[in-house]
């Protein structure tokens, strides 16, 4: 990776998903090749002969199964209310902070690292999960994964935002406050697109974060992450700068835009505060790349973190409806080919319609390759991914596409969230290989 990138320079690394996703999503589970770091695909893994195991995952969360089970180099874990509850926060009223110090209105000075560490630290927590899987055959049984992460509390009755990646698949979900207090947390909901877990505690005094502004923040501003690294040592500060505000990247297969830092970051901070130079929560710590390019060249100080305002905005969806509700859907399920499979040459092919989508309305089949989308050529998921990102329910998309070996246009007027639970138990078309969903 170029150490002279550009903020607006746009990397697209891709790593494997870990656990199969919605077919709404369309993930893909290979995505265009990174030309400077090479990311190996995850192998499946069987349980060891262990009733118990306990695992710090180094996707600086739960996701590190697949860094452990052999990804090399970069491993990637890629507000609405509509009359529900609502959920009250505190909000920030300084500017944007400076490199070393805080801006205030008066001269420009304010907080000292220490000084927005303490602010901030009393809404960092640590969570500890525990997932049990059931393996089969001579050597099979049920096994217990203990997993690590970080969150951070975002109102006094007891919500507290972290990365789905932490949750995922748990059991039972622990969190532990800075005073040391132990609570039972329960789910309110996930969005594995963005990455965003909500959760719940019983308590009414707890102490959240300020939630500041990350559409205020510049290159160069004081960054400061509070996590759980290693997950055994809560609490830990680090610093840093903000080395870009909108690193546009393909995480899980997902183009994301997501905040970059140096300040360390390490296994167990996934979920974790990103705080500005005042103490504002302006991230939620999702990833980093470290080890070599394909080059040799050693990659340091890259630490990604989901910008607030974005986070902030599926975390009020989960809280009002336990889920989001305005993200625009094609309706489709995916399978990228990168390479030609008998009578299929390379791209992103349909291989099933959701009923009710605006892709069935459109009159969209299996098999049909999208070409193009809006003027853009369309050679992997993410680039179709990008796109849609933009899009809101009602907004239309031009697609190119290619059937029977003739091209053809097609306008898709998208939809919001459908409801795929009864097509998750069906079989899918595919393709010879490469299958993946949406």
């Amino acid at each position: 990776m170029s150490e002279n990138m550009n903020e607006n320079e746009k990397i697209e690394e891709t790593v494997e998903p870990v656990n199969s996703t919605e077919p709404i999503e369309a993930k893909t589970t290979q995505g265009k090749e990174e030309p400077e770091i090479k990311v190996q695909p995850t192998p499946t893994t069987t349980p060891k002969k262990k009733p118990i195991t306990t695992r710090i995952f180094a996707t600086i969360g739960k996701g590190a199964l697949a860094a452990l089970c052999g990804i090399g180099g970069a491993w990637f874990y890629t507000s609405h209310s509509n009359g529900g509850k609502v959920v009250v926060y505190q909000t920030s009223q300084e500017g944007t902070s400076k490199t070393t110090s805080v801006a205030s209105a008066d001269n420009g000075q304010g907080l000292t690292v220490s000084e927005a560490a303490a602010k901030a630290a009393p809404s960092a927590v640590e969570i500890q999960t525990e997932v049990t899987t059931q393996s089969y055959g001579m050597f099979g049984g049920t096994y217990t994964t203990n997993t690590a992460g970080s969150g951070v509390i975002i109102s006094k009755d007891g919500y507290i935002i972290t990365n789905n990646h932490v949750i995922e698949g748990a059991q039972k979900i622990t969190v532990t406050t800075q005073d040391g207090t132990q609570y039972d947390a329960t789910l309110v909901g996930t969005d594995e697109k963005s990455d965003i877990a909500v959760l719940k505690v019983d308590a009414d005094a707890l102490t959240p974060a300020t939630i500041g502004d990350s559409s205020t923040i510049s290159v160069g501003d004081t960054a400061v992450a509070i996590g759980n690294p290693l997950g055994t040592l809560g609490g830990t500060v680090t610093d840093g700068i903000i080395s870009a505000t909108s690193r546009e990247l393909v995480v899980n297969n997902e183009s994301m835009r997501l905040i970059q830092t140096n300040a360390t970051i390490n296994s167990g901070n996934s979920g974790g505060g990103l705080y500005d130079g005042n103490g504002n929560l302006i991230g939620i710590v999702q990833s980093k790349d470290s080890g070599t390019t394909s080059s040799g060249a050693t990659i340091e100080g890259l630490g990604f973190a989901i910008p607030i305002n974005d986070a902030m905005d599926v975390a009020n969806q989960l809280i009002q409806n336990g889920k989001v509700t305005d993200r625009a859907t094609l309706g489709v399920y995916l399978q990228t080919l990168t390479a030609p499979q008998g009578n299929y040459t390379a791209g992103v092919y349909i291989t099933d319609v959701i009923d009710g989508s605006g892709a069935q309305a459109a009159g969209l089949k299996a098999y049909d390759k999208i070409v193009a989308a809006d003027g853009t050529e369309i050679a992997t998921f993410p680039n179709l991914s990008a796109i849609l990102k933009d899009k809101k329910p009602g907004d239309t998309v031009d697609l190119t596409i290619e059937r029977d070996g003739k091209q053809m246009q097609v306008t898709v007027t998208l939809t919001g969230t459908l409801d795929t639970s009864s097509k998750k138990q069906e079989t899918q078309p595919s393709l010879p290989s490469q299958n993946q969903n949406k």
